[in-house]
């Protein structure tokens, strides 16, 4: 059957709404920006729909590509539209706190940008979705992360907020330069930037006739610096020392995609990087040994920092750090030999779905409630559930499933992962995991506590429009649905994909003495 749209045209429209967005704020003369978010969420969810109608790249020719657009790459481009739509959600709740901290000449100036820099940074996410060719990794990570830039330091009146984007924007160009260098010696030790050539590339050069054998060496070392690069992105330890700063000091909005979107670009990215390297016996012991440690690192850090604090914002935080120990557990237990990630990038794939909706209801809440308190310490959700039994409620489906209750997507997500590290003995890591489980019920239910079981500070009600009430009421009834049915999004992620490391290439002919080029 032929395809009814090219896959890429999804992010040409994207890009194309954000460029439109632009130029109209530029020249529209009205105070009141809030259509341009509005018409964002139609489009955006229009562009969703119309990915169920696009079909994959099969009989493409991989090996003369940048782009490819299998199941899990259109999986993790539904995540960023969707993270996208609910991000301007929140932003329009949250324009009232913008308009303070932004110097101005006259009301509702400035918060056009704010709506439209989000599309750009959905665009780049979903081309990284699709990116088997580093050149496109690194062109749409900058994307990306340039729009993130503006994005976190955005409140110029707030100094937090100033902070935030100084620290982020000094530790993001560090790892963009340790990327940059690990992509030079991949090219150099391969000749190539396609992930599909490096997989054919890889074998050779360590085979025992290849100029590499014995000496693999500067294929670790040029990993190393990727891995680093992309630890930064995803908040591993030890990379995860920007995180609690710059989510305090960011939009609340923006904090929320930071912890969702960057997360799940970083992820894929990360598993599509990672497939060659693992598919070579002779690296995929040193690389499981690795990810192993900054997994069981991951968890601790995230786990026990969370734990005492007192601030929502630092508290989801530490969370965030936490969460990307439990998938690092699963990219960490792929099996020797296996050409793609398996049922570990199902894992992956599937936590990253719940951990959207769960964390997305989390920071939609806490904007509501934050309006009306005018603060993000846990105290302003003291008796939540008096004051608003719906966001009360909302809240506490987001934090059960960020505890991993079962019926929630967070419970299978978790029994995902766990299962994927029996299947390949990783018994430590499941020791952490179920240590940092326990841990995660104290600090996720205190929320829970402090909103059913303390008295109110305040009786004003609580007020917010009518598409943040459908927003948040969606989100909680996907959660229980992902958890109680999650055929259908193992489904979409089991759509049979042709790992790299099983694409047959012709080979290329070299001379002797020209080892480098294949």
């Amino acid at each position: 059957m032929p395809p009814l749209f090219a896959p890429i045209t999804l992010e040409v429209v994207v890009l194309l709404l954000g460029i439109f967005l632009l130029f109209a704020e530029s020249f529209s003369k009205g105070e009141d920006k809030s259509w341009m978010a509005k018409l964002s969420i139609y489009i955006l969810a229009i562009v969703f729909a119309w990915s169920f109608f696009t079909t994959g790249d099969t009989g493409v020719d991989l090996t003369k590509s940048f782009y490819t657009a299998d199941a899990t790459a259109l999986f993790f481009k539904r995540i960023a539209l969707l993270t996208t739509m609910v991000v301007l959600v929140m932003a329009l709740e949250f324009k009232g706190v913008l308009a303070k901290f932004i110097p101005a000449g006259r009301h509702g100036s400035g918060l056009g940008e704010f709506l439209a820099l989000p599309i750009f940074t959905c665009a780049g996410l979903m081309f990284m979705a699709s990116a088997i060719d580093f050149l496109l990794i690194f062109v749409s990570l900058e994307l990306v992360t340039i729009s993130f830039y503006i994005l976190v330091a955005y409140m110029r009146r707030n100094i937090a907020s100033l902070e935030a984007g100084v620290k982020y924007l000094i530790l993001g160009a560090l790892s963009t330069g340790f990327l940059v260098y690990g992509i030079t010696w991949i090219f150099g030790l391969t000749g190539e930037t396609n992930l599909v050539k490096i997989a054919q590339i890889l074998p050779g050069l360590l085979a025992d006739s290849g100029r590499l054998h014995g000496n693999e060496t500067a294929v670790l070392f040029a990993l190393m610096l990727v891995l680093i690069a992309l630890g930064f992105k995803v908040a591993a330890a030890p990379f995860q020392l920007w995180v609690p700063d710059v989510y305090q000091g960011a939009p609340t909005p923006i904090t929320a995609f930071l912890s969702v979107g960057s997360k799940a670009a970083g992820f894929i990215v990360l598993i599509r990087v990672l497939e060659p390297f693992f598919a070579v016996p002779m690296l995929h012991d040193k690389l499981v040994l690795v990810l192993s440690i900054l997994a069981g690192a991951t968890l601790i850090y995230g786990s026990l920092a969370a734990m005492p604090q007192d601030n929502f914002k630092r508290l989801l935080a530490y969370s965030s750090i936490a969460n990307a120990g439990y998938l690092l557990v699963a990219v960490a237990s792929v099996g020797p030999g296996e050409g793609s990630f398996g049922s570990s990038g199902v894992a992956v794939s599937f936590y990253l779905a719940g951990y959207l909706l769960m964390t997305l209801l989390s920071f939609l809440v806490m904007v509501v409630v934050t309006n009306h308190s005018r603060g993000d310490d846990i105290l302003h959700f003291n008796g939540l559930g008096k004051r608003s039994p719906f966001l009360a409620f909302g809240m506490m489906t987001a934090m059960l499933s960020l505890a991993g209750i079962p019926f929630t997507a967070g419970f299978y997500g978790k029994f995902l992962v766990f299962a994927a590290a029996v299947k390949e003995h990783q018994f430590v890591l499941i020791g952490i995991g179920i240590i940092t489980v326990g841990a995660g019920f104290y600090y996720y239910l205190r929320i829970v506590a402090a909103m059913y079981w303390q008295e109110p500070n305040d009786d004003t009600p609580i007020k917010f429009s009518g598409l943040t009430k459908f927003t948040i009421g969606a989100l909680t009834a996907l959660i229980f649905a992902v958890g109680i049915f999650p055929q259908p999004v193992l489904s979409m992620l089991r759509e049979p994909r042709l790992p790299v490391s099983d694409i047959v290439v012709k080979p290329i002919a070299h001379s002797a003495d020209a080892p480098a080029k294949h």
